[in-house]
């Protein structure tokens, strides 16, 4: 019995939650509880709508530009419609402005007495006015297939007002993808209204779009930068870069399809309602039949919401993966086309690429189904307004031109109840972009300028039982007891993977002890504030971290104000100046045109000279030497004894010609130091590992 469940066939929903679990894992390792409940789609909400108070002269500018037009179009725009059927086509003269609101009865008594030709070439006249400072849009957002409401839906039922609306509804063009969707969302520019206001409307959104993407971006990417170490290497780099550059615009979608389409739906409604019940009391029942869209449209959507939030964090980790798939393709080219390996990384990425589009069609898919769903219930509407308003016409009622003007704000109410509807499956969708950024904004970071501030350094470094268990459960060190002095020049060395490297990084604070402390004069740098820290301490990586800039630029890295004689001095001490000075732009030669061009050693010196060329306390180098020749090896490591006078200098190397005189040597195995001392002292150990290290060393020489 077991066994026959065990091979039961899964079900779709079973495959299709199964793969998009799997999507998360290989999009990021540490994101992988994406399926939220709703008190956290509530909170990234509020979270979102929080960044609103940083631009309030904007979002003042923007809503009372969304005033002025709603206020136009509901309380002016239908009613030339009106003057147009009843006493230009029916012919019917102008007795008095009965029928018409109060604030328009000028302008109507004026046309009293005048033709049919007459009153159109003033009604036009009355066009072009609206037309030159509104753009004359009659039906706003409520049409906008960005917002939920089906474009054919709304033009059918609107008898031509969306025609209108999309002359006037400036908007930039967008792709049909997640990415390039998302990215346009970061510069979007959204016009209410066309003429004079219209222009400005949309210089206002466009700006205030960019403004409130490019803090998000800014603090997403500022955050990143600042995760310790062991978080980073859990976080895949392609994942990273899609957060930043299309998640983060989900943050304008929110604040533009809840706080502003809010506003503009409540406002709308009020509006129409009152018109309606002011001017077409006759018919009570129409306002309450627009008044149920709402309901109806939340039966048909709702159910959709909790899907459309799913199938949109799949698409978006599938555009993820395909940005990893990238990244990690080019990060290992040389290896690729050294190995052979161009079709299986072609196929790799075709896959990827695959994987992303279904991912998108899926998420479209269900969009297409909730719309269709709502437009099936708003034009259900329609059907029953006409035929409840077309016997009130022709039992005299009401005029041809009061239709017109009715179904215009009948329109407006029923779409606008609709839109209503279609906010929180919208919601969702950018809910999930939302949620990416702010799981990787809430990651734990270094504590960069809380805690003590680090005077000058004038002992050195201490380490008392230290321990290091990295999150997957592994040990890099256990028991380390260190004293390290400014003055000094303390060599690590060992095998491969004996933690020398882990052992260093706790120096700056790159990775934190899980047992015992480590200090520096005495102050736990637990406590210290790590700024104040790495302002103190020179790290030269194993692995040549170089920015595409120019030489120059790249040696004071650390140092802006030094000048280009010191720049120089440490070049030459790092044995770096004679092949720089050959270029043909010397020292003003870009590295973001060269640095293929380089070889390994030469990028090292370039590290090197940068090292030295910081007034730090402590100066780190992993590996400083592998790609020296013996000359210049023997030229730094002089000018490293020079440094040391007044520094703390850490190498971490395998030549022993590079650490042979350093003050002290700790050799490391297993995580754990197993001797300390001299060159001279360590060798005269019989049978001690430095010993044996290097003598398998001169044997393999």
């Amino acid at each position: 019995m077991s066994q026959a469940s065990s091979h039961a066939p899964r079900s779709w929903r079973t495959r299709l939650r199964e793969g998009e679990r799997e999507l998360d894992r290989s999009a990021s390792t540490l994101d992988t509880a994406t399926d939220i409940p709703f008190r956290e789609v509530l909170r990234i909400f509020w979270r979102a709508l929080s960044y609103m108070r940083l631009f309030k002269a904007r979002i003042a500018a923007k809503f009372s530009i969304v005033t002025a037009e709603m206020v136009f179009r509901l309380l002016v725009a239908p009613w030339p419609g009106k003057i147009v059927v009843d006493h230009v086509i029916l012919g019917m003269p102008i007795v008095d402005a009965a029928g018409f609101p109060s604030y328009l009865s000028p302008f109507v008594l004026f046309l009293a007495g005048k033709g049919p030709v007459e009153i159109m070439l003033w009604v036009l006249l009355l066009g072009v006015f609206m037309v030159t400072v509104f753009g004359f849009t009659t039906s706003r957002g409520t049409a906008r297939s960005a917002s939920g409401m089906p474009t054919g839906a709304s033009a059918a039922s609107s008898g031509g007002a969306t025609t209108l609306l999309q002359q006037g509804h400036g908007t930039l063009a967008q792709g049909h993808d997640t990415a390039t969707r998302t990215e346009n969302e970061a510069n979007r520019g959204s016009g209410l209204m066309g003429g004079i206001l219209g222009f400005l409307d949309f210089r206002v959104h466009l700006r205030l779009t960019q403004s409130v993407n490019h803090l998000l971006r800014t603090k997403l990417a500022g955050r990143i930068k600042r995760l310790p170490m062991t978080t980073l290497d859990d976080q895949r780099i392609g994942d990273s870069v899609y957060r930043v550059l299309y998640d983060t615009t989900s943050v304008s979608l929110v604040l533009y399809e809840v706080g502003l389409e809010f506003y503009s739906h409540s406002l709308g409604i009020t509006i129409s309602a009152m018109m309606m019940y002011t001017y077409f009391g006759d018919a009570p029942e129409v306002i309450l039949l627009a008044a149920l869209s709402l309901p109806i449209m939340l039966v048909f959507v709702v159910p959709f919401a909790r899907m459309a939030r799913r199938r949109s964090q799949a698409s978006r980790a599938s555009g993820a993966a395909t940005t990893s798939n990238i990244e990690e393709g080019m990060s290992n080219v040389l290896a690729v086309q050294s190995l052979g390996g161009n079709d299986r990384e072609g196929q790799r990425f075709r896959k990827a690429s695959e994987e992303s589009f279904r991912r998108f069609r899926i998420e479209s898919l269900l969009k297409l189904t909730y719309q269709q769903f709502g437009s099936l219930a708003f034009l259900l509407g329609q059907v029953l307004f006409f035929v409840v308003i077309s016997g009130r016409v022709i039992d005299g009622t009401f005029t041809a031109g009061d239709y017109f003007v009715l179904n215009y704000y009948f329109f407006v109410l029923s779409a606008t109840f609709s839109g209503a509807g279609f906010v929180y499956p919208v919601l969702q969708n950018n809910i999930a972009g939302l949620r990416r950024v702010f799981f990787l904004m809430d990651l734990p970071a270094e504590r960069t300028s809380e805690g003590v501030e680090l005077p000058r350094i004038t002992g050195g470094v201490e380490m008392k039982n230290v321990g290091l268990t990295y999150p997957d459960g592994r040990q890099a060190l256990r028991k380390i007891d260190l004293e390290a002095r400014i003055g000094e020049i303390v060599a690590f060395v060992g095998p491969t993977g004996a933690g020398k490297t882990s052992l260093a990084y706790m120096v700056p604070a790159f990775l934190q002890p899980t047992e015992g402390t480590v200090s520096i004069d005495g102050v736990d740098l637990k406590e210290v504030s790590v700024d104040s820290l790495r302002d103190q301490v020179s790290y030269v990586f194993q692995e040549t971290q170089l920015f595409s800039d120019s030489i120059l630029e790249n040696i004071r890295y650390g140092n802006r104000d030094a000048t280009e004689a010191e720049v120089e001095r440490v070049a030459r001490v790092a044995g770096a100046h004679d092949f720089i000075a050959a270029l043909p732009d010397g020292y003003r030669t870009n590295l973001g045109t060269v640095t293929s061009k380089l070889s390994v050693g030469q990028k090292q010196r370039i590290a090197i000279a940068r090292g030295l060329l910081r007034d730090a306390r402590i100066l780190i180098l992993d590996e400083p030497t592998s790609a020296l020749d013996p000359e210049t090896e023997a030229f730094l490591v002089d000018a490293l004894h020079e440094a040391a006078k007044d520094k703390l200098v850490i190498i971490i190397a395998h030549r022993l010609s590079t650490i042979a005189n350093a003050d002290r040597i700790c050799f490391l195995e297993d995580g754990a130091i197993r001797e300390q001392g001299t060159h001279e002292e360590l060798m005269a150990v019989r049978d001690g590992y430095y010993r044996r290290y290097a003598a398998l060393q001169a044997g393999a020489g």
